[in-house]
């Protein structure tokens, strides 16, 4: 069996002392990379591997998709949360209508409580047994008659209450079964958020961790980034002015056009000056949104937060709006769908811009390619190029 065994490989003597230290320096390095990656190799399939030549960016790659992950939670937390003050609401109503219908219930009751002891004042004769020992035998035909009557008409009352109560109590539990519902959603929201701000804790503690060369390297692609994104953001905005400068001269050139024609040229100016007046009020809402975002800058993004002290990406944008007297939903899965679509060429000041294929963070264009947003926790209010993340959209709330 030894014959088998593979031969151990020797070093050579000759080595010295500076190559041993090389050697145990190496060693070192990567188990001191492995500690340090190890930290998240249970939260994904894609964590960095340890060694790799591209683990920083990795790293960086993984802590922007839990950042990501963290605002689409938040997103879908603040939609269970309108809903379900909604669905609050409306169980109040119903409580109010069923508390309504018990007291109309409880006097039919009563009243119908009043014939029965009357009843049993009469000893529980019977309406044949009365007629039969009185002395005024039309009275009591009468008297019978009447009760008959009566007893039907409040039975009848009775009835609809308490078909009323049962539909109410109906409606009740179905809106309690259905706010139980929403309540649970919210903590599994909650539970995810936790569970993604737990991944974003140990993405931070593996960044506070890098050595100072690993830290540097990550500084200098983050900056590559950032050069990027503002190269695009003014190739963006050039390209905005050239079009707003062909669409200006063909402004003038169709009012020139319109001058030298008589009757037609007034109604055509008339056209004109409505369109003019409706692009007016637009600007100045959105500069109205735009003073506001501007005024927030280095308040700090909290999740599911709308101010005044803090914010997150789609309460910033409701509240810059409602500055400027425009009424945004909560979330931006909702906020897209408000006001007119707009092509990222034609972003004007105020307009919203929304990254994503998910929809998941939004952003008030400010011009020149820039935006004021709340971008992740951990950050502030603070401006940025629209061209750092992927755009899924833009709209023009007003």
């Amino acid at each position: 069996m030894a014959s088998h065994r593979k031969p151990r490989t020797r070093i050579p003597t000759a080595a010295s002392s500076t190559g041993r230290r090389t050697a145990v320096g190496f060693t070192t390095a990567a188990l001191a990379s492995v500690t340090l990656l190890s930290q998240t190799a249970n939260a994904a399939p894609g964590d960095p591997k340890p060694g790799a030549t591209q683990s920083i960016e990795a790293v960086k790659e993984k802590v922007d998709t839990l950042y990501h992950q963290a605002e689409t939670a938040t997103q879908q937390y603040n939609a269970a949360k309108d809903r379900s003050a909604g669905q609050r609401t409306k169980v109040d109503r119903l409580l109010d209508d069923v508390a309504k219908n018990t007291e109309k219930l409880n006097e039919a009751r009563r009243t119908l409580g009043t014939y029965a002891a009357a009843q049993y004042r009469n000893g529980g004769m019977t309406s044949t047994a009365s007629l039969l020992f009185s002395n005024n035998p039309q009275d009591i035909f009468d008297q019978s008659h009447l009760m008959n009557r009566m007893a039907g008409s409040e039975k009848r009352a009775v009835d609809d209450f308490q078909t009323q109560a049962a539909k109410a109590a109906k409606e009740r539990g179905e809106a309690a079964k259905s706010l139980a519902s929403l309540t649970e959603t919210q903590k599994e929201l909650k539970a995810k958020k936790k569970s993604v701000q737990d991944k974003l804790a140990q993405a931070r503690r593996l960044l506070a961790n890098l050595t100072a060369k690993e830290k540097a390297r990550l500084a200098a692609i983050e900056k590559k980034k950032a050069e990027e994104a503002r190269r695009k953001a003014a190739e963006l905005a050039e390209k905005q002015r050239e079009a707003a400068a062909r669409q200006k001269a063909q402004e003038q050139e169709q009012q020139s056009s319109g001058s030298s024609s008589s009757g037609s040229g007034s109604s055509s100016g008339s056209s004109g000056s409505s369109g003019s007046t409706s692009t007016s009020t637009s600007t100045t809402k959105g500069a109205k949104a735009v003073d506001f975002a501007e005024s927030q800058l280095g308040k700090p993004y909290v999740w599911g937060a709308t101010g005044p002290n803090s914010y997150d990406c789609s309460g910033l944008t409701q509240a810059a709006w409602k500055a400027a007297g425009v009424s945004l939903p909560r979330t931006t899965f909702d906020q897209v769908k408000v006001g007119t679509r707009v092509s990222t060429s034609d972003l004007k000041p105020g307009d919203l811009v929304f990254f994503y294929d998910d929809i998941s963070h939004v952003g008030l264009y400010i011009g020149d390619g820039m935006m004021i947003h709340a971008p992740k926790p951990g950050d502030v209010v603070k401006k940025a190029p629209i061209t750092e993340m992927p755009i899924y959209g833009s709209v023009r709330p007003a």
